[in-house]
């Protein structure tokens, strides 16, 4: 295999090609999640999808093998560009320019790390539920596992993160010209990354303990998520209006589609597992006012950014000139999210709501926008991937 080199000159933001390709892993899943039946389980496994390939026609079964190669194919890229970016972030720690980045506002671009270290605690997850027989029988004992992963993830998060804040109110130096743009919400990801993560034995077991572990760790990250969201985004915006976006960062103003679907995804799991031991229950029709607005407001962001980088010029230099910037990678999170989310207003918003029936013309009709969404998301990932790294 050859080696693999940054086309320009490397820096932490690369590692989103990496969190990149774990999330086109995770969409291929949802399929898998939401089109085969699994009652006794919160999530499809091999025990599920095994019985489909077997039994269904010829032509379910091409597309169920395809989905599965799909998967194991960009978690082989997520892994291997993970291992890539942390050789590369130790070299780059030994530079000049890493110095300089961690005395200005560049410092909290180091979040991205633990941000992709939690995505590749979810694509493990997901290998080992859709190729592992008889996973589920023992999966009580892994939640455990998943929780001290989740712990070491989220202490490697808050120590980057208290350093650069401690730094800041220390000594000040926060330069409010240069955040003219979102990349200062790439913490408030990484936190949201981290609460969905501690949400799901919050949401699966059914051990008390874990369950109420899982919940309270999550609920704490997801507050602080949103604490400085309201903090943060109100700076940036400050910043943008007053001297327009940074050009090379015009893709950050997408960043806010990945955390609405992880802060909807982790709400979601809180109405299951308060369900399990807490007697607590969620009327259906909820669920689809509460999708409806996650994905509305996504719509929004979304036309906004699209409309605000044609105008700029972004997809012409960036993706087709002669421009290079690593922060491109992060247009490969909002298309992820979005599909992602999308597959749950469709069938927890709804199919449970009857609005449409699963597997019917609307249903599939309401399919097709999200599946293009999916199909442009890795189109652009492999033409990023192209233009940004090399090989020798």
């Amino acid at each position: 295999m050859r080696r693999l080199k940054p086309a320009i000159d490397y820096n932490p933001q690369y590692m989103l090609g990496s969190l990149g390709a774990g999330g086109i892993a995770v969409t291929f899943f949802i399929y898998l999640m939401f089109m085969i039946k699994h009652p006794k389980r919160p999530m499809v496994t091999f025990d599920e999808i095994y019985p489909q390939i077997i039994n269904s026609p010829f032509i379910i079964k091409i597309l169920i093998i395809a989905v599965l190669i799909a998967i194991v194919f960009f978690a082989f890229l997520h892994f291997r560009y993970l291992i890539w970016n942390l050789k590369n972030i130790r070299e780059f720690k030994k530079t000049y320019s890493y110095q300089t980045m961690m005395d200005s506002n560049g410092e909290i671009s180091m979040m991205v790390i633990p941000l992709t270290l939690a995505m590749s605690i979810n694509v493990g997850f997901i290998l080992g539920a859709v190729f592992i027989p008889k996973l589920w029988t023992i999966v009580e004992y892994l939640f455990p596992g998943a929780l001290l992963a989740f712990f070491a993830v989220a202490y490697y998060a808050v120590k980057i993160f208290f350093n650069y804040f401690l730094r800041l109110l220390e000594k000040g130096g926060f330069n409010e010209t240069s955040n003219n743009n979102f990349s200062q919400l790439i913490a408030i990801f990484a936190f949201s990354m981290i609460a969905v993560g501690f949400a799901a034995p919050g949401a699966m077991s059914h051990t008390k303990a874990f369950n109420a572990i899982g919940l309270f760790f999550s609920a704490t990250f997801l507050t602080v998520a949103i604490m400085l969201m309201l903090i943060q985004y109100s700076m940036a915006f400050r910043a943008m209006m007053t001297q327009g976006i940074a050009e090379e960062a015009v893709p950050t103003i997408w960043v806010l589609i990945p955390i609405f679907t992880l802060w909807g995804i982790t709400i979601i799991r809180y109405i299951n597992g308060l369900s399990h031991h807490f007697e607590f229950s969620f009327g259906l029709g909820a669920y689809y006012i509460f999708t409806s607005a996650v994905v509305g407001i996504q719509l929004m962001f979304g036309l906004f950014g699209f409309l605000l980088m044609i105008k700029i010029g972004y997809f012409k230099e960036y993706l087709f000139g002669e421009k290079k910037h690593a922060s491109s990678f992060a247009l490969i999170c909002p298309g992820v999210a979005f599909f992602v989310f999308g597959m749950f207003f469709i069938n927890f918003g709804m199919v449970s709501n009857k609005i449409i029936q699963k597997f019917t013309a609307p249903y599939y009709l309401m399919l097709i926008p999200f599946f293009l969404i999916q199909v442009i998301t890795i189109v652009l990932y492999l033409k990023l991937n192209k233009r940004l790294l090399t090989k020798q």
